[in-house]
């Protein structure tokens, strides 16, 4: 994938530049502009029929990603489709192959090139009952190419190795290596009620996770006071 980052470094865009017959896949409505470039949607899945139908929608319920995927080709040996995010915060570009593939929490995935794939896998009922990272599933990367993340505030790289877990606010979370194992808990407390903290991931093994600086739960939960309110 050929893409600069523009803008202010807090809140940029993407450009990709596309030759013709190139493709990438971006996040439904992530779009800016485009020209030189075929803009066609598609349900998320790779399944034909009725039962790609169903498997999109299975997706968006469980895994709370969108059911719907856009496609952008060339159309002329200049064209460009500019992307962003929903929310201010930084991008980055992780490189998916044989030995990287990597799982993300919802809401991060913004665009990839045609030869990646992110599909469902399960991620266990005690993983599920908790948290944002999707339900009984989880969005997990396979194929080879580029891949690009957004996040709320900056995006942050920790390594996790071999005998030293760490734990991250659930809603911190934006991407960890496949090959983490992960589990989902209550901080401390009573649901955190005595601390103020709520769910944690804490991954284990060998690997890398990608976090956010920023927590949107807890800006909209701040906001919340200053909001105006309904009258009967």
């Amino acid at each position: 994938m050929k893409f600069v980052l523009t803008g202010d470094s807090d809140c940029p865009i993407v450009r990709i530049a596309l030759g013709y017959g190139e493709s990438v896949r971006t996040e439904s409505g992530s779009m800016v502009y485009s020209r030189g470039v075929d803009i066609s949607g598609g349900l998320n899945t790779k399944k034909k029929g009725l039962g790609g139908v169903f498997s999109a929608i299975g997706r968006s319920i469980t895994s709370g990603e969108s059911m719907f995927i856009t496609t952008a080709t060339g159309t002329a040996d200049d064209g460009e489709i500019a992307v962003a995010p929903a929310i201010p915060g930084k991008i980055v570009e992780l490189k998916v192959d044989a030995v990287h593939q990597y799982r993300l929490n919802t809401g991060a995935f913004l665009a990839c090139d045609e030869t990646v794939e992110y599909t469902m896998v399960s991620q266990g009922i005690s993983k599920a009952l908790f948290g944002n990272t999707g339900g009984l599933f989880v969005m997990e990367t396979s194929g080879e190419g580029s891949l690009l993340v957004s996040a709320f505030g900056d995006i942050l790289a920790l390594d996790v190795n071999p005998g030293d877990p760490l734990r991250v606010d659930n809603e911190h979370v934006v991407a960890w290596d496949a090959t983490l194992d992960y589990h989902i808990e209550v901080a401390s407390g009573m649901l955190g009620f005595t601390t103020g903290e709520g769910l944690v991931n804490t991954f284990t093994g060998s690997g890398r996770v990608y976090i956010q600086t920023r927590n949107l739960a807890n800006l909209a939960q701040a906001m919340h006071p200053y909001l105006p309110t309904s009258s009967n």
